[in-house]
């Protein structure tokens, strides 16, 4: 079957569209991006702005209209960190859905973390053993462990690389007093989660999502996208370290010029390099492994396990007219 998977996250809203059926490999179609920077239509009083929400309106109407284009038999459809932080997420949600008639589920970072491990898990198989997986968005980081394909822990903190950047930083480039104070509390905020993490025991292996990720592998040498998803690509606390005392230095129109950096995100690259770096100090990690599945091919996957029919991860619907929405249920009872 033809899949679509509409992402609203803190950044764009990103369509995926993959042909697969169950136990088989999801095979991507197509894929297409709005910049929105949600996160950053947030108001003082903690509303989506008008702006912001219309924006997203219309984001969601062509998506729609492109899956609906490309043949999708169904539209999965969900939103992150920048929706479910707002205190109108809901309303704007409800205004969404009547208008375009996609009924967005907002995802908590819980499942985020969840389904983002069952990608990963499914990506490098059982031999992997143990696995540790992070992930970096741009308004949460998402940590998840395990042995199974439901991790034994899974967490999300309000450490994305856009709300540090949002938050801690005042300057493009960011001082150095600014750079050396949030390093320093992020030891403080992650070392919680490192005692949580050690209690489980020592991983075999260790595994990092996300376009934050992928871009500082790509540039501490990591190959680029073109090689294809099955090079092996990794991230060395050491490189990473080299790394951020270059990027830090520079204005966010200048990181964009880099490759492997995409203009939507260099303004956060910096924040999100002290996240990563200091999520590898709490938790020992001298170096992370690259993987090119993260959240949507889990809602993707999570969907395939439950074509049979009997419980569903998706409500079915027509792209071009019936709400599709992200049924969580399953998840819920997996815990």
């Amino acid at each position: 079957m033809r899949l679509g998977v509409l992402d609203v996250g803190s950044n764009t809203v990103h369509l995926l569209v993959v042909d697969a059926h169950r136990g088989a490999h999801p095979t991507p179609m197509h894929s297409e991006k709005t910049v929105l920077r949600l996160a950053e239509q947030i108001t003082r009083n903690n509303h989506l702005s008008k702006q912001g929400a219309q924006a997203l309106l219309e984001a969601v109407e062509s998506a729609k209209a492109a899956a609906a284009k490309l043949g999708c038999e169904e539209l999965m459809a969900f939103a992150t960190s920048a929706v479910r932080d707002a205190d109108n997420g809901n309303d704007v949600l409800r205004k969404v859905a009547d208008e375009t008639g996609v009924d967005l589920t907002v995802l908590s970072g819980v499942d985020e973390a969840r389904l983002t491990f069952l990608a990963v898990r499914r990506w490098f198989g059982w031999s992997a053993g143990r696995l540790l997986v992070l992930d970096i968005g741009g308004g949460s980081l998402e940590v998840a462990m395990g042995i199974d394909e439901e991790p034994e822990l899974a967490e999300s903190l309000p450490l994305g690389a856009g709300r540090i950047t949002r938050t801690r930083f005042a300057h493009d480039p960011p001082t150095r007093s600014e750079l050396v104070a949030t390093s320093a509390w992020l030891e403080d905020q992650l070392a919680p989660l490192a005692k949580r993490v050690a209690k489980l025991g020592t991983p075999d292996r260790v595994v990092a999502t996300s376009k934050t990720f992928r871009s500082l592998a790509r540039l501490t040498g990591a190959a680029p996208s073109a090689a294809g998803p099955r090079v092996r690509r990794t991230l060395s606390q050491t490189a990473l370290r080299q790394l951020i005392a270059f990027i830090s230095r520079m204005e966010a129109a200048d990181l964009a010029e880099l490759e492997g950096v995409s203009a939507s995100r260099a303004h956060q690259l910096a924040g999100g390099a002290l996240v990563a770096q200091a999520a590898m100090r709490a938790l020992s990690l001298e170096e992370l492994e690259i993987c090119p599945w993260a959240l949507r091919e889990g809602v993707i996957l999570r969907r395939l396990d439950h074509s049979n029919g009997d419980e569903a991860t998706v409500r079915r619907g027509k792209t071009t007219g019936d709400s599709n929405r992200l049924d969580l249920g399953e998840l819920d009872q997996a815990r």
